[in-house]
């Protein structure tokens, strides 16, 4: 497998450190990393500031330091806006997805990353389900000139259950469709982490892990004289292997059933310790050798 770097960790979102993207790439390089993902928005990879002549700098520069990239991550919703039809969200998006196709292709990339819907209560479920398919349809017929595949991940409320994914990746049907299935997400709706790794493997082209550890939260009563247990529960991020996340059983089930590709380490929320250069440092380079000690990694 091959360990990555995802460029969100450094892209100072949640009060962490920020890089540019040009210095996140060495960065990387500098931490161990031989392949990144880069995020696909402000303030990195954004189609708004990076034309044609600078995605070439950026691949000359990923080339002089050996790096590769693996995926271009794109931030979608498309059911956002669905109250307000006149706007055209949907095909905004579209065009915003298949720009980061042409960029990625630029950068001898064959994978971007898309998200697929957050709930929206005033739209009948199949409708919800017809209109993501429909957009996704789209993305990939756009991204294949470019070389590019399209990889779901199972983020979003619609179809966040393995079982669901699935199903969404067949009615989409399209031959540059793959999955981008994540532990963490697994872990924390309580399916089975071997078992979902190994039966999903042959559909999966990309795997990011998190850690983090489960803080129960309560409620005082003061007229029971006691405490109210309160749902869900509270999660923090912590560098990889201290927390709570089956990571290993995750691996373990993609590694037996044939998964051999790239293993992204991501702190895209606040991370035990701060979010000081100096910690997230620490943490990158701890999940490299995780991944090396635990045999998934040279």
């Amino acid at each position: 497998m091959k360990a990555t770097l995802f460029s969100v960790s450094y892209a100072g979102l949640w009060g962490q450190a920020r890089l540019t993207l040009e210095d996140f790439v060495s960065h990387a390089h500098d931490l161990g990393y031989t392949a990144i993902e880069i995020m696909g928005k402000r303030p990195h990879l954004s189609p708004l500031d990076w034309d044609d002549a600078r995605t070439e700098q950026l691949r000359a520069l990923c080339r002089s330091e050996g790096m590769e990239v693996v995926c271009v991550a794109a931030y979608t919703h498309w059911l956002a806006g669905a109250g307000a039809t006149e706007v055209p969200l949907v095909e905004m998006q579209i065009q915003y997805v298949e720009s980061l196709a042409r960029m990625a292709a630029a950068l001898d990339c064959s994978l971007v990353r898309v998200f697929t819907a957050y709930d929206r209560l005033d739209l009948a479920p199949a409708e919800r389900w017809a209109r993501s398919v429909a957009a996704l349809r789209e993305c990939c017929d756009r991204a294949a000139p470019y070389g590019v595949n399209i990889g779901i991940q199972n983020h979003h409320d619609l179809a966040v259950h393995s079982k669901a994914l699935v199903e969404l990746y067949h009615d989409i049907n399209r031959p540059n469709l793959r999955l981008m299935l994540d532990p963490w997400s697994i872990c924390l709706r309580g399916e089975n982490a071997l078992a979902t790794a190994q039966e999903l493997a042959p559909l999966v082209a990309y795997t990011t892990l998190a850690d983090y550890v489960r803080l129960p939260r309560y409620r005082y009563r003061p007229e029971l004289i006691n405490y109210e247990r309160e749902e869900p529960d509270l999660v923090r991020a912590v560098p990889l292997g201290e927390g709570e996340m089956e990571n290993l059983r995750f691996l373990r089930g993609l590694r037996e059933a044939g998964y051999d590709g790239p293993v992204a380490y991501e702190m895209c929320s606040p991370l035990r310790g701060g979010g000081s250069l100096e910690n997230l440092d620490a943490a990158a380079r701890q999940a490299l050798a995780w991944l090396k000690e635990e045999g998934f990694c040279p």
